[in-house]
């Protein structure tokens, strides 16, 4: 893929034009990589941490800078137009991916992996990852560049948010067996730690605090790392009272996400149903 991310750098920078041959036949490849997932847009390294990688991102905001809006309608009762080099995938039998009729969408240069279902109406994003055995439920987002592990769960109407900009940035990622519940909402570059579980309503984001019921500690993003919700944590949508005469005078009160406990018998149970549903 050297000569593939030269010449997509420099489009990226403007020492190339969008419109030379070299870019158009650049970009197919790194999508078709990107959809076998032989290359991702962020990669855990041997410490743990994940990172982004920018030049994957800034292949795709090519991609988005050298398409055409064309018709890509499926007769007179689905309209829709888009960029000629990311319509939706069309998925083979042979992928071994599960997409129940009724209005999915999973663009180019996203990846599912065998025994991904995706239940109606969702929709994957160019440079997602979707790893083996997981669920998308419907309603669902899986956004842009997002990193999704194996076997897990996206609850009905959750949003796992899309981080193209800037390149450097890290996506959103949510590791191996983590279930998310019922109108969660995963943002700007939160990593979720294999088998954590997000009750239903739970929405995280890069400045979010997660109060820490077990640990009696505040989980605040890190500088340079973002926020990270430890592994096996159960976290649930909760309040913290706001200071100030009148917060107090009026009984006001913050959301805020809580850590109450770790994954025991109980929770695996529940997910072993989830896992049973597939």
């Amino acid at each position: 893929m050297h000569a593939t991310r030269t010449v997509l750098q420099e489009a990226y920078a403007g020492t190339r034009p969008l419109a030379d041959a070299e870019v158009t036949i650049a970009v197919e490849s790194l999508l078709a990589a990107l959809e076998a997932g032989t290359l991702r847009a962020a990669e855990r390294d041997d410490e743990g941490a994940w990172r982004a990688n920018a030049w994957v991102k800034e292949g795709i905001l090519v991609a988005f800078r050298a398409g055409r809006v064309v018709d890509q309608s499926a007769g007179d009762a689905f309209r829709f137009f888009d960029k000629h080099n990311l319509p939706p995938r069309r998925l083979q039998l042979e992928d071994g991916v599960r997409v129940v009729p009724g209005g999915t969408s999973v663009r180019r240069g996203a990846h599912l992996g065998r025994g991904v279902i995706v239940m109606p109406p969702a929709y994957v994003n160019v440079g997602a990852y979707v790893d083996e055995g997981t669920m998308i439920d419907s309603h669902a987002l899986v956004g842009s560049c997002a990193q999704v592990g194996r076997g897990v769960h996206i609850s009905a109407a959750a949003q796992v948010g899309g981080v193209l900009e800037p390149p450097g940035a890290r996506p959103v990622v949510l590791e191996d067996e983590v279930l998310v519940g019922g109108n969660c909402g995963v943002y700007e570059g939160v990593v979720v730690r294999r088998r954590a579980v997000l009750g239903a309503g739970v929405v995280l984001t890069a400045s979010t605090p997660v109060y820490d019921l077990v640990h009696e500690r505040i989980l605040r993003p890190v500088a340079g790392a973002g926020l990270e919700i430890p592994e096996s944590a159960v976290i649930v949508a909760g309040s913290r009272a706001i200071p100030g005469r009148f917060a107090q005078e009026h009984g006001l009160s913050i959301y805020t996400p809580i850590l109450i406990k770790y994954r025991d018998a109980a929770t695996d149970a529940r997910t072993a149903l989830e896992s049973a549903l597939r």
